[in-house]
C-alpha cells in the first residue's frame, strides 16, 4: 500500500492545483480532439453551434459531475479514501 505523509499530500494538492494531471486531464484532452474532429465535418445548417469537448466526455453529464456540494462522509478513514481516488486514482483495498 502507497503512504504518503501528510505534507506530501498538500504539496501533491498545491501541484494539481497548478498542473493538473490524471485520467480526466486526459479525457479533457481527448473529448477537445473530438470536437475538433466533429466541427471539422459538421454542417453548419443542420447543426449551426459548435460542437464542445463536453459531449464527448461520458462523466460529465452524469448527475454526479453537475453537483456543486462537496461530498463529505462521517467515517475519516472512507474520506481519506475518497480523496486518495479522486486525487491519484487509488482504489481503497
Amino acid at each position: 500500500m502507497l503512504e504518503i505523509s501528510s505534507d506530501e499530500f498538500t504539496e501533491w494538492l498545491a501541484y494539481y492545483q497548478i498542473e493538473p494531471f490524471g485520467e480526466q486531464i486526459a479525457d479533457l484532452r481527448h473529448g477537445t480532439a473530438c470536437a475538433l474532429v466533429a466541427n471539422i465535418n459538421r454542417n453548419i445548417e443542420h447543426r449551426p453551434e459548435p460542437y464542445l469537448a463536453d459531449e464527448f466526455i461520458h462523466w460529465t453529464q452524469s448527475e454526479a459531475a453537475d453537483s456543486e456540494e462537496p461530498e463529505q462522509l462521517d467515517d475519516p478513514v472512507a474520506h481519506s479514501n475518497l480523496i486518495k481516488a479522486a486525487v491519484f486514482g487509488i482504489k481503497p483495498g
